[in-house]
Parts: C-alpha cells; sequence; structure tokens
C-alpha cells in the first residue's frame, strides 16, 4: 500500500503536464483519451500506458497547489519513479494483451 500511495504523490507531480484535462469543464462529460487499447507498435503501447496512469492521477487529483507541492517530495525520494514505472508496466501488460503482444 506504501508503495502505491508513493507512486500516486510521484504521478500527481507528473499529471501537471501539458496533457489536457480528462473532463471538459463546462461539460462535465468525459472526453475519450483512449478509444481502444489496439496500437501500432510497442512504443505507441507503452505511451498509452503513460497516458493512462497520468490521466488516472489527473483525475484523481485536480488541485494543481496539492500536485506541486509533491514535487519536493519526488525530487527527495527517487524510489517514487520506480513505482511509478511500476504502474505504468501493468497499464502496459494489459495493452500487450489486448495487442496480442504485437504478433
Amino acid at each position: 500500500m506504501n508503495h502505491l500511495f508513493k507512486a500516486f504523490l510521484l504521478l500527481s507531480f507528473l499529471s501537471i503536464s501539458s496533457i489536457q484535462p480528462s473532463f471538459a469543464a463546462d461539460k462535465k462529460a468525459a472526453i475519450d483519451y483512449m478509444p481502444s487499447l489496439v496500437t501500432k507498435t510497442p512504443l505507441e503501447g507503452r505511451m498509452l500506458a503513460i497516458k493512462i496512469v497520468r490521466k488516472t492521477i489527473g483525475t484523481i487529483q485536480r488541485d494543481p497547489e496539492i500536485k506541486q507541492a509533491v514535487r519536493k517530495k519526488y525530487h527527495d525520494d527517487p524510489q517514487l519513479l520506480m513505482y511509478a514505472a511500476e504502474l505504468v508496466a501493468i497499464e502496459f501488460k494489459t495493452i500487450a494483451i489486448a495487442n496480442n503482444y504485437w504478433r
């Protein structure tokens, strides 16, 4: 559980990027940023896995000040990166299965 909390902290930081919010502010409706798990290449699959994790954290924690506060924790505890990579690996495994491992 501690690993997931640390990964959440890191990914809160990572979700500050230029990726658009997953919900339209005026419509309160979800934007489909993931119309399919099927990708052409493993690299596209990996990028989709990263996007899924970032969007999940961005949806859970919308307060930019809280996300900003995570930067110090991320700087002081590089282990958080390993936890984030674990979450991406879990999503990537799902995508790889959906793509029949690109065979």
